[in-house]
């Protein structure tokens, strides 16, 4: 039984960046069947299936698919929309797909247009991703060629062109309808919900935005239904996950697992552990906008829900590890430093707050903090939670300083009392 879909054609010796080889390795089976298929029944197979957001938020992919209007009197046009503008410090999962198997992610986004009935989709890709820019127009090129793209795909009375938009490099373009106002060529900045894009979303019409790695799960699912995907899980959460490792282990890098691996095996086993002399202090667990774990939560399952209710987020799901030999402080704030730097400026919490937490920061760091600035970081920081801002930016940059401020609030009162870093 297939276990790696997402990775099957990714290898030192096997990989299939030219149309040729992917489809000798199976591709473009599942745009096949989609193709016979009706557009409501793929929606049902992906929910059916379990298939959950790879881009962090963790919502049912098929169950978003379900809120775009359909029938006679639903809007004529439609989009879908390729969220590629991976920016997320720690993480690096959709390079790999991108570079390495393009023409997963087109056949990925050809069904899941199909599904909605978009007959034009955009990928929307970081500026500084020019390997994987480039291998995606060779894909866009080779699947038209082939009658895969285009004017009545495959005999079909379906047609769907697919565009590739690199981003300027703004961080915030990975919230959605931030991203859709960057793609009709406006600022960068959170558009309020309700309506949501799936209403009205790039030029006012019904849109989907997904994730790389989303898009990425939709042929073997197709061709291979709900059922086994939901067996390649171990806990309950369906399907496989690029996994991603950082910090100062053995072996860090990426790879494909069952969703539920638990963080231990990832890091020990995967990873190859930490580098010699070093204790694991703790992790973040999704990237840098996650809440900080401890090392007694490496047994847990790497599920949505499970790291939830440990008071975290799955989120990208790739882990940034803290040693014994690493500072806290530093480490929070060189995070604080980049989502102050990526900041659209939209709302007054965010614009000011991070700034304000960066200068704290700083301060604690360089041994001139006073005992009163561990009350204004947390002060700021809960300003900076749900609710107070347009979108989510804000709030995930405060998750790793309220995480650290709890399990580290020791190193930050060291610093104060030592008036220098301990670590230095």
């Amino acid at each position: 039984m297939l276990t790696n879909p997402l990775t099957k054609n990714i290898g030192p010796q096997n990989h299939a960046t030219d149309i040729v080889r992917y489809q000798d390795n199976g591709g473009y089976r599942g745009w096949r069947k989609a193709l016979d298929m009706a557009p409501e029944d793929i929606v049902k197979l992906v929910q059916d299936g379990g298939l959950r957001g790879r881009g962090g938020a963790g919502f049912n992919t098929g169950l978003k698919w379900s809120f775009v209007p359909r029938g006679k009197n639903s809007p004529p046009v439609k989009y879908l929309v390729c969220n590629a503008d991976e920016m997320e410090p720690g993480t690096f999962k959709d390079r790999l797909l991108m570079e390495r198997d393009p023409h997963l992610l087109i056949e990925g986004m050809a069904i899941s247009a199909y599904a909605i009935e978009a007959r034009t989709a955009y990928i929307f890709i970081r500026g500084e991703y020019h390997v994987a820019a480039a291998r995606l127009e060779q894909a866009i090129a080779e699947a038209r060629e082939q009658g895969l793209l285009g004017s009545n795909i495959l005999g079909s009375d379906y047609s769907l062109d697919i565009y590739l938009h690199r981003s300027a490099g703004n961080y915030i373009c990975g919230e959605e309808t931030a991203l859709l106002n960057a793609l009709e060529g406006r600022r960068a900045v959170p558009r309020a919900k309700p309506p949501f894009p799936q209403v009205s979303g790039l030029w006012g019409k019904p849109t989907v935005v997904n994730n790389v790695e989303t898009f990425c799960n939709i042929p073997h699912l197709i061709e291979m239904g709900p059922d086994w995907y939901r067996s390649l899980g171990r806990g309950d959460d369906a399907g496989s996950k690029l996994f991603g490792v950082s910090g100062k282990v053995r072996n860090p890098g990426t790879w494909e697992l069952p969703m539920g691996t638990p963080v231990r095996e990832i890091i020990e086993h995967h990873a190859g552990g930490m580098q010699d002399g070093l204790q694991l202090k703790g992790f973040l667990p999704g990237g840098g906008s996650t809440d900080f774990l401890g090392p007694e939560h490496l047994d847990l399952p790497m599920d949505y829900d499970v790291i939830g209710r440990a008071g975290s987020r799955l989120g990208t799901g790739t882990i940034i590890v803290l040693d014994d030999h690493t500072c806290p402080v530093g480490l929070v704030l060189n995070l604080s430093q980049f989502f102050a730097r990526e900041s659209c400026g939209w709302c007054t919490p965010c614009r000011d707050g991070l700034p304000w937490i960066v200068k704290i920061l700083q301060r604690i760091e360089n041994g001139e903090g006073l005992p009163e600035d561990l009350d204004l970081l947390r002060e700021q920081a809960q300003r900076m939670g749900p609710g107070n801002t347009f979108c989510a930016l804000a709030p995930g940059a405060a998750e790793p300083l309220q995480s650290a401020l709890k399990l580290f609030e020791q190193d930050f009162i060291d610093h104060i009392r030592k008036g220098c870093c301990p670590y230095q």
